[in-house]
């Protein structure tokens, strides 16, 4: 319907009357998917979840290692931090870790507990997704691929990747960490070796840099070690060639200033390794998690006066926004603590270039005063020359092993400190799936079957190109719809339905019901069914058409009235017959003409001969007195067809034919004349030319609009007065037309009495 502005306004009425009609597509269609639903939620493999809570800090732990020479730099103190724990919850390695911990291999609960279960909804994700062809050509042999070795956890650890899941919980520092598994155990020992080994892995990874500082120092001890026993061995091999026992270092100048320069050489790589040491342990700190051991004094008041700063600043920020000047400041100077820092780490590169350039000096100093010495006493100043880098290296070897025992000690230290991420609450063993929740897929399913069902019948329903009520006949044609006829089954009317509509116009009490069931008849077919049995609701659709025939012309009412149709069995005859006996109510007159002359029916209906008829009249046999036949019912008479003409067309459309229709307009009310098809015969539509009116019976759900438009169009193309269309065999349901209620109680008392109520003629 179209508002005034000639929009299209939504009538829900329309959209409801649609729905119940296809009611049976949204009821099949929401039972199909509850009924999937519920196969698929009953059958699926239940899940369980474990949860555990882990409290993840910052890093503020103190890591014991060479006091100043190696370090360790702590986290930024940001969301960076927050977020690649949360991301190294779910790393491979970890899950890897946990998969060996658990010796999940060789548990028989994680293949058939936490694996996938070979059930119907995996057979037909396979068959769908073809799965099944692609491991079938992964199983055949390929000889010419290199074999590969295959990680055996690694399966495991995507496995229990995919049923992780790591939540963290807004505004605080808590991470939530659950695992979805078939088997209960299962899910709680996961989450709890999960959150156990994040622990181990965490503390592992922040003591990292001792590690490698003891590394470092294990392969500088190594090489020390092997350049000390050639140098014991070159001195012993030059001692028993020279056949040397012993030098005193006081016997040269150039011997003791050799031992000098070597002395400062040896003091000189110390210096180089500890600003080296120190330059790496500086190069990435940052003021905001300053380690605890280191103790350069001016880093050491660097973090405090940081450290106050920054809490002011915290203080202060929540109470002024970041843009006030005193803010400002407060930033200002924590900036200027970073550079200062930042100096400090320049400083110590710059101390360690400076160390790593003196001892190139020295090294070169060193073997230029070898040289001298080798010319003034080759003998001598050789062999004490390697006697004191024997121990100068057996010195420095003692510092690097004695410095390797103090970094073992510190990592042993640190291991059994507390970390800062913590298990609040471990995971428990669950006591009930939480999935499939089989009411709540159910309840879904529902909703999604009512809704895509409901637009289902809606699209069904555009989709129909059929006549179907009278919006469409207005829409299509602008023709007047005189009013329907609802559909009788092949089995007739039920008598329940029979005793409501009787029970309903005779205002009959529920006491009475069953007195006057034994009453009812069994209603088998539609043709004079308003003859038979007045009292039937379908008798006053019949009625209510024959008003609208009658004042579809106030002036003059139409006498000759042609009925037809755009296809056959569209119920015509049985329309015309029924609006005779309408007629013949009235106490008319009423002539019925069968014009079909080439498949006559209306005989059989009212049990009379077709020997003479009108084919006979149009061919000069009979006279028209002789043709006409008076029936069993009052006030009816029948013109038959008469035997098949071979030239049916030719005949109707005679002056005969006209003479006729002139001459039989005196002795009668009203003549209906029953005409074939439109589309099927141009006979219809010759009949047509002559008649007052047409009534355009169209069979409702079955006659397309085409057909329809066609038909109408061939009548106008006659100039044929179309008095309306009638809906024939109209399925309705309760509620259904319901303004049809409004003229059947107007006239029920006319026509509902006790005689009426069985058959008769």
């Amino acid at each position: 319907m179209n508002n005034q502005n000639g929009h299209k306004e939504i009538d829900l009425l329309t959209y409801w009357r649609i729905i119940r009609k296809r009611r049976w597509v949204l009821i099949t269609f929401t039972a199909a998917v509850m009924f999937f639903t519920g196969i698929f939620s009953f059958m699926a493999t239940p899940k369980y979840r474990s949860t555990a809570t882990l409290q993840i800090d910052d890093e503020h732990s103190r890591m014991l290692s060479l006091e100043e020479t190696f370090g360790y730099q702590a986290p930024i103190r940001d969301l960076r931090f927050y977020n690649t724990q949360l991301r190294l919850l779910k790393s491979k390695s970890l899950a890897e870790r946990v998969g060996r911990k658990l010796n999940l291999l060789e548990r028989s609960e994680y293949e058939n507990g936490g694996g996938s279960v070979k059930n119907i909804i995996g057979v037909i994700k396979e068959l769908v997704t073809l799965k099944w062809l692609r491991s079938r050509d992964a199983e055949t042999p390929n000889s010419s691929r290199p074999m590969i070795p295959v990680n055996p956890y690694s399966a495991i650890a995507a496995t229990i990747r995919n049923g992780l899941e790591v939540t963290a919980i807004r505004d605080t520092r808590l991470v939530e960490v659950s695992y979805v598994s078939s088997s209960p155990i299962l899910a709680a020992e996961l989450v709890n070796a999960i959150s156990e080994e994040f622990i181990t892995f965490s503390v592992e990874r922040r003591y990292m840099t001792t590690q490698l500082a003891s590394d470092f120092l294990g392969e500088q001890i190594a090489n020390l070690r092997q350049d000390l026993a050639a140098k014991e061995r070159e001195i012993n091999r030059y001692g028993r060639e020279k056949d040397l026992d012993f030098l005193n270092e006081s016997e040269s100048t150039t011997m003791n200033q050799f031992a000098d320069i070597n002395q400062a050489f040896t003091q000189a790589q110390i210096d180089r390794i500890n600003a080296q040491a120190k330059y790496q342990e500086l190069k990435d700190l940052d003021v905001d998690s300053l380690p605890q051991y280191i103790t350069d004094p001016v880093i050491q008041q660097l973090k405090s006066e940081y450290t106050r700063v920054k809490s002011e600043y915290e203080e202060k920020g929540k109470i002024f926004m970041p843009d006030y000047p005193e803010m400002i400041q407060l930033q200002a100077r924590m900036d200027n603590m970073k550079l200062e820092l930042q100096k400090t780490v320049d400083a110590a590169e710059s101390e360690y270039r400076t160390a790593m350039i003196r001892e190139s000096s020295l090294k070169k100093l060193l073997d230029n005063q070898k040289e001298d010495v080798r010319k003034m006493n080759s003998n001598a100043i050789l062999y004490n020359s390697l006697k004191i880098e024997v121990e100068n290296k057996r010195n420095l070897l003692n510092s690097l092993v004695e410095r390797q025992n103090e970094t073992l000690v510190s990592a042993q230290l640190e291991g059994i400190r507390s970390s800062s991420i913590s298990i609040i609450d471990r995971a428990e063993v669950p006591t009930a799936p939480f999935a499939p929740k089989k009411g709540f897929n159910l309840l879904l399913a529902m909703i999604f079957g009512v809704f895509t069902g409901g637009g289902l019948c809606i699209l069904l329903e555009q989709l129909d190109n059929t006549v179907k009520d009278s919006e469409d006949i207005d829409q299509l044609s602008g023709l007047p719809s005189l009013g329907a006829i609802p559909y009788l089954s092949p089995d007739g009317m039920s008598k329940k339905m029979l005793q409501a509509q009787y029970a309903g116009y005779r205002n009959v009490e529920s006491k009475e019901k069953s007195d006057l069931e034994g009453t009812i008849p069994e209603v088998k077919e539609i043709e004079l069914i308003n003859h038979r049995y007045p009292g039937l609701s379908v008798a006053e659709d019949y009625r209510t058409i024959r008003t609208s025939i009658l004042l579809s012309q106030p002036d003059k009412r139409p006498k000759t009235i042609i009925f037809s149709s755009a296809m056959p069995q569209e119920g015509k005859s049985s329309t015309v017959v029924n609006m005779a006996v309408s007629f013949a109510q009235l106490g008319d007159k009423v002539l019925v003409i069968d014009a079909d002359l080439r498949r006559p029916r209306l005989h059989r209906v009212f049990n009379v001969k077709n020997t003479n008829g009108l084919s006979g009249f149009l061919a000069g046999k009979i006279m028209i007195k002789e043709a006409i036949t008076k029936t069993s019912i009052d006030n009816i008479w029948l013109l038959p067809s008469g035997v098949i003409p071979p030239n049916p067309a030719e005949l109707l459309g005679s002056q005969k034919m006209k003479k006729m229709m002139n001459s039989v307009k005196d002795g009668f009310d009203i003549i209906l004349i029953d005409t074939p098809p439109v589309l099927a015969v141009v006979d219809a539509v010759v009949v047509a030319a002559i008649a007052d009116g047409a009534v355009f019976v169209v069979k409702a759900g079955e006659t397309t609009r085409k057909n329809f438009m066609k038909s109408v169009g061939e009548l106008k193309r006659a100039n044929t007065h179309i008095i309306g269309v009638l809906l024939n065999e109209l399925k309705v349901g309760k509620g259904d037309y319901y303004y049809m209620d409004y003229y059947r109680s107007y006239q029920a008392e006319e026509y509902i009495t006790e005689e009426n109520i069985s058959p008769g003629d």
